[in-house]
């Protein structure tokens, strides 16, 4: 099996530039987390440990979410100075590869096929290159590939193609040692100055696959993401809740300070004890800094999370944890939300916690960016209201209230 990938990872995203801003399309956020993810993810998972990230647009986002290593596999950096399309970017990753074969993917495409089974298919065929093809009711988007006895014989474009057949599902196995022998310019197309002349020689053969299938290069599929990827591959553990605006009815310009000021929303009660059941750890994170303007004291805040534990518990639902802080804004603390030293004190009291598997519902920017910074998906509480686009960008799903989030989790499960 090898142990090696390419992802080309700088695309611009012009086709979804009106839904999301900001970031290379690669790191277009689905259910709370860069699309890119998970397709290192299922590299991660099939035994690959080191990856090379071809980027160009906007390269620092991509380097600053993954930094030199995430979830245990070595990140390098294969970056575009100037432009190099698909082919030139595959040729500039290889030269920091080591291994005889090695894997490239599309970072905007999700592929979910048997990476071992591409592998066994590419060595007993001793091909120079190999292409996971997808089987698709119409071609018409794609253009096709034909195949015959798993050599590749032609390619169709989309004008010509219609119907039932195979396309290229943007995974290609491909011996360095070959490419880095081939004749091409700095900058060239790997499907159509590569591939497509290749048709029907010696070495280049496609397997085919039927597995799950995404593109999100239009706004249609980005947003089919969106409903899915919930369901297929978020399986969070942990919960982190803010309480204002979440759990109780936030007060502009004032802070719950007694009992007598809390009022819960509706329908959370029972939602929270839904939740108990669908989560590990449940916890509540939240900036309290009445305290540190001296309207109430840390006991008036102890007596309030007393008396709200006492409502959750006893309508069923759980709490393993309470973290605030009530520093003031411009002291700017570790742990004053966005940054995350009480989710990090929530990890030292637990563990288990992975912030890999967590998910963060909160009603405000700051929630959003605490969520981004730990590294969690993140849910937004809009109440209603248009979401900003600040918030829209770091954040793919919102709810009205917890009572949605906790319906929709009952319907995916």
């Amino acid at each position: 099996m090898y142990k090696e990938a390419v992802i080309l990872a700088g695309g611009f995203g012009t086709r979804l530039s009106h839904v999301v801003s900001n970031v290379p399309k690669p790191m277009a956020p689905v259910f709370g987390k860069p699309f890119l993810s998970y397709v290192i993810d299922r590299l991660i998972n099939s035994g690959i440990r080191r990856i090379v990230l071809a980027t160009g647009y906007k390269h620092e986002v991509i380097e600053n979410w993954f930094g030199a290593n995430y979830n245990g596999a070595e990140i390098i950096y294969s970056r575009e100075e100037t432009p190099l399309l698909t082919g030139g970017a595959i040729v500039q990753a290889a030269h920091l590869l080591h291994s005889e074969d090695f894997v490239v993917l599309n970072g905007d495409t999700l592929f979910n096929i048997d990476f071992q089974k591409l592998y066994d298919f590419h060595s007993a065929h001793h091909a120079h290159l190999s292409i996971a093809l997808r089987r698709v009711e119409d071609t018409a988007r794609y253009g096709s590939v034909n195949a015959v006895n798993g050599r590749i014989t032609a390619f169709q474009e989309k004008s010509e193609s219609k119907g039932a057949g195979d396309i290229n599902g943007g995974i290609y196995v491909i011996n360095r040692e070959w490419l880095l022998k081939q004749n091409v310019p700095v900058a060239f197309s790997f499907e159509k100055e590569l591939m497509q002349p290749l048709a029907g020689s010696d070495g280049f053969y496609g397997l085919s696959f039927s597995d799950y299938f995404i593109d999100i290069g239009i706004p249609d599929d980005y947003w089919r993401a969106q409903r899915e990827f919930g369901t297929l591959f978020c399986h969070d553990e942990f919960l982190f809740l803010d309480r204002d605006g979440v759990l109780n009815k936030h007060l502009p310009g004032d802070y719950v300070r007694n009992w007598d000021m809390w009022e819960w929303l509706p329908d959370v009660l029972p939602s929270l004890a839904e939740l108990a059941k669908r989560y590990k750890r449940i916890f509540i994170i939240s900036n309290q800094q009445g305290v540190g303007k001296g309207l109430m004291t840390q006991s008036d805040l102890d007596s309030i999370h007393g008396r709200m534990l006492a409502d959750i518990e006893n309508a069923g639902g759980r709490i393993d944890g309470v973290y605030t802080c009530t520093d003031l804004e411009n002291m700017h603390s570790p742990d004053r939300k966005p940054a995350i030293g009480m989710a990090l004190q929530a990890q030292r009291d637990f563990p288990e916690v992975d912030f890999n598997r967590s998910l963060m519902i909160g009603d405000t920017l700051t929630d959003m960016q605490f969520a981004r910074n730990a590294k969690m998906r993140a849910v937004f509480i809009s109440k209603n209201n248009p979401i900003p686009e600040q918030v829209r960008d770091i954040t793919d799903l919102a709810f009205s209230n917890l009572s949605q989030y906790c319906s929709r989790q009952q319907d995916n499960s």
